[in-house]
């Protein structure tokens, strides 16, 4: 009799499988028996491209500290020139993934601002920790913010010029919509043009332009410098908001789901570290200041990381909404709404001809399925919603219940 029921009993687990019994191992070490078992990564050397930028840290540290290998992968980092040439390797293949803007991945996906491919975002990289700069030359004309700005453009006409990062990009987004909110349209009054973020500061310091709107560590790299001031954070422009992914083609994680997710696990371990004490911040400045990676002064990539702020123009704070890679699992959640909101804002500047339906798209690119997996495997907590609301400067609510009507509800826009 016990003979049998021992049989029965052996049967019994047999039949319910390895999910089965993968569900009741705890979160911790569920990532090792993957990397074991059938569920192992298919590709196991994955080739993320990065800018040099503060917010390519995770991806850079799942290497360094191999998180990457506790999850059965190897990242190999791949620092590129300039976000077209991310665009153009993920979309023909060199790249894995990248360390990429959120708007890229969708204009991509929509076919503006490059070719058109089926695109996923994996994950949020980052929130907040980039800036809109000023020149020196603006601020000795009385110019300190956004109001000041627009009176001088009203007092002294000629052609302004405020570069960005990419057409379709979070940092394009972030300049027209500052510039929008102080009755600066950002075509019709000033020029908009698109220089890659290392060589920002370069072409502000010859006169190239009278602004830029870019990542860390550039806005306080002309700072330091003494050639810029910071008019404005991003993250006062929206707390929390959404910036790099880990974004890839649709055809990757076709291919390779369990790579997916082991990338996206390996990342988010990262994050989870980097945000755990400031020693591990100051490691990581250390780490990307390197000349393989971001190529500046670890002292100008880490006050800013840890949340010194200093405009230039004598105002210093310490800044709780700095730029954060975990921050209890919040930053990385793939959120639909975020995905969203960055094609209204492309519908708003005439990048995207026509409404189109926001929220499927949304659901097609953000791969929340992939997501709760590596959340699954790296123990950290999911958001109630995929959605989620906040007040932006000009006191405008955006919560993706209504993104045709958002999109269309702007005074100043193209379309």
């Amino acid at each position: 009799m016990n003979e049998s029921r021992t049989d029965k009993r052996r049967k019994f687990i047999k039949r319910a499988g390895a999910a089965g019994i993968m569900s009741l191992v705890p979160s911790a070490v569920r990532s090792v028996a993957w990397a074991a078992g059938s569920d192992a990564p298919e590709k196991k050397e994955v080739k993320i491209g990065f800018i040099p930028l503060t917010d390519c840290s995770s991806v850079v540290m799942a290497s360094m500290m191999e998180f990457d290998k506790k999850h059965g992968i190897k990242i190999v980092p791949s620092k590129e020139a300039s976000w077209a040439a991310v665009r153009d390797k993920l979309v023909n293949g060199e790249l894995d993934a990248a360390h990429v803007l959120y708007g890229l991945i969708y204009g991509v996906q929509n076919g503006i601002g490059g070719p058109k491919k089926d695109m996923n975002v994996l994950m949020a990289l980052n929130n907040n920790g980039q800036a809109i700069t000023l020149s020196s030359k603006l601020n000795e004309k009385g110019v300190k913010d956004g109001a000041s700005l627009k009176a001088l453009v009203d007092r002294e006409k000629r052609e302004y010029t405020f570069a960005q990062t990419f057409p379709t990009g979070t940092h394009a987004m972030w300049l027209y919509y500052w510039l929008a909110t102080y009755g600066i349209h950002p075509f019709n009054d000033v020029k908009a043009i698109v220089v890659p973020p290392p060589q920002m500061v370069a072409n502000m310091r010859v006169g190239n332009m009278d602004g830029f709107c870019v990542g860390e560590p550039w806005n306080n790299r002309a700072i330091v410098d003494k050639i810029g001031f910071t008019a404005v954070t991003t993250q006062e422009i929206w707390k929390d908001h959404p910036e790099k992914t880990l974004g890839t083609t649709a055809e990757f994680v076709q291919k390779y789901p369990n790579t997916a997710r082991a990338m996206t696990a390996a990342v988010i371990d990262a994050g989870r570290w980097i945000d755990a004490s400031l020693s591990n911040r100051q490691k990581t400045a250390e780490t990307v200041a390197d000349k393989s990676y971001v190529n500046t002064d670890k002292d100008v990539i880490l006050a800013r990381m840890l949340g010194r702020y200093d405009n230039g123009i004598g105002k210093t704070w310490d800044d709780p909404n700095y730029m954060k890679f975990y921050n209890d699992g919040a930053v990385n959640f793939p959120y639909l709404s975020d995905g969203m909101w960055f094609m209204t804002q492309h519908r708003r500047w005439g990048l995207l001809k026509e409404d189109v339906d926001y929220l499927a798209i949304a659901k097609k690119v953000n791969r929340i399925d992939i997501y709760k997996d590596a959340a699954a495997a790296t123990g950290t907590s999911l958001p109630k919603e995929p959605m989620r609301s906040a007040k932006l400067i000009d006191g405008v609510v955006w919560d993706g219940r209504d993104p045709k009507r958002y999109a269309g509800s702007f005074r100043i826009k193209v379309a």
